[in-house]
């Protein structure tokens, strides 16, 4: 593989392993363990494995870690540890290399189940997490402090599409030594540059834009050599969040299409939200790609202006108004994932977020009237129609 090719041909030939028999398609080597020629052999492979050599599916596999191998190309990174959910990769990332005393600091606006990662689960352990808005970078200058050992955000917010920079967060955790991790989920391989722009560890739940078609659970984590051999995997392999060889494979054939997925997903998704900017049942309309968006001019920068798959409608009535809405829709389905080839809506306020309390929810903007739609692959034209009747059917 080249360095040089671009990131749709290392999407499609990256991380290549073939058997004698010279398959075309990836082969699924569905094993949890591999046999040793001798004692001695064993032995050997047990102080130290070599880049072809495997002991158990649980610290690796030929099929996982060709994923491993292509995404770790596609993103820019030295390396990267593949695990059984997005969740999985968070967690992993995070908890690989914290512990007791050590300092965090957090965008507050984040998945419900981050959130938990974070207030919950590190701080039972004795992690000091403090939450900015991420948008606000006095905020974390405010809170990254000489003894912070990381800071955590989604480049793209879930479910309020904030858009935090990456590059001026980095240049402020990296003054005082701290290690960035980015969830890289909203912005996509596709279009992000997070490694490059200053980002030392990425996240990304690979059942969202990497599967693409609603088929499996999977996660990664990318980062340098040493981060990922050195923190992460000796984490994951001994507490069991590895990505089954199947899983893998499915994400392999995920990465062939997704640049053409993930390109036709967002320029439906702006389409869609230039035909909803100003419609008469929204409060807001929420779309990077918008010039109306608060961080439109970083979008530029930062995804070369392009605003991701996802818009959230704001929708005048509240709850009773959004499930009305998405009752009358007919193209989009209902359900909690995103980056799927079908749009699907959601109601994060009653769903992915409806952990939090009302007074945090209305700290991050998830209203009742809230729907976060994920655009698929559907015709445009249908799309927006489809959208259009149900935003008339909820101000009934």
């Amino acid at each position: 593989m080249s360095d040089s090719w671009s990131k749709r041909t290392k999407a499609v030939h990256g991380g290549i392993r073939r058997s004698q028999y010279k398959e075309v398609s990836e082969a699924i080597f569905l094993t949890q363990g591999f046999v040793y020629d001798t004692a001695e052999q064993a032995e050997a492979r047990f102080i130290e494995s070599g880049p072809d050599e495997f002991i158990y599916a649980r610290y690796g596999n030929p099929t996982v870690s060709m994923f491993e191998q292509r995404i770790a190309a596609l993103e820019g990174a030295e390396d990267a540890f593949a695990t059984a959910s997005g969740m999985a990769a968070v967690n992993g990332a995070l908890t690989s290399m914290l512990k007791a005393g050590d300092h965090v600091v957090s965008a507050k606006a984040l998945f419900g189940s981050c959130l938990y990662i974070l207030e919950n689960i590190l701080g039972r352990f004795g992690v000091e997490v403090t939450f900015v808005d991420g948008t606000d970078l006095e905020q974390w200058k405010a809170a990254i402090r000489p003894d912070t050992k990381a800071v955590f955000f989604e480049s793209m917010s879930n479910p309020t599409l904030e858009v935090i920079d990456i590059q001026a967060v980095a240049e402020l955790a990296h003054a005082v030594g701290a290690t960035v991790i980015v969830d890289n989920v909203f912005s996509t391989p596709v279009f992000s540059k997070a490694i490059e722009q200053g980002a030392d560890v990425v996240v990304y739940s690979a059942t969202k834009h990497i599967d693409g078609q609603g088929r499996a659970l999977g996660g990664v984590i990318l980062g340098s050599k040493e981060f990922i051999r050195g923190t992460v995997e000796p984490y994951l392999k001994h507490t069991g969040g590895a990505l089954s060889p199947f899983n893998a494979w499915i994400m392999l054939k995920g990465l062939e299409t997704m640049a053409l997925r993930v390109n036709a997903q967002a320029e439906t998704a702006q389409r869609l939200a230039e035909a909803l900017e100003g419609h008469p049942a929204l409060a807001r309309i929420l779309y990077p790609g918008l010039r109306s968006h608060a961080q439109n001019a970083l979008v530029q920068r930062q995804l070369g202006g392009k605003g991701g798959t996802v818009v959230s409608l704001d929708i005048k009535g509240g709850k009773e108004a959004a499930f009305a809405f998405l009752n009358a829709m007919t193209v989009p389905v209902i359900s909690n994932n995103l980056g799927d080839a079908k749009s699907i809506a959601t109601h994060p306020a009653t769903t992915t977020h409806q952990r939090l309390s009302d007074a945090q929810r209305e700290e991050l903007g998830i209203t009742p009237g809230l729907i976060r739609l994920s655009v698929g692959l559907e015709d445009a034209g249908d799309l927006i129609n489809d959208i259009n009747n149900a935003l008339e059917a909820s101000q009934k």
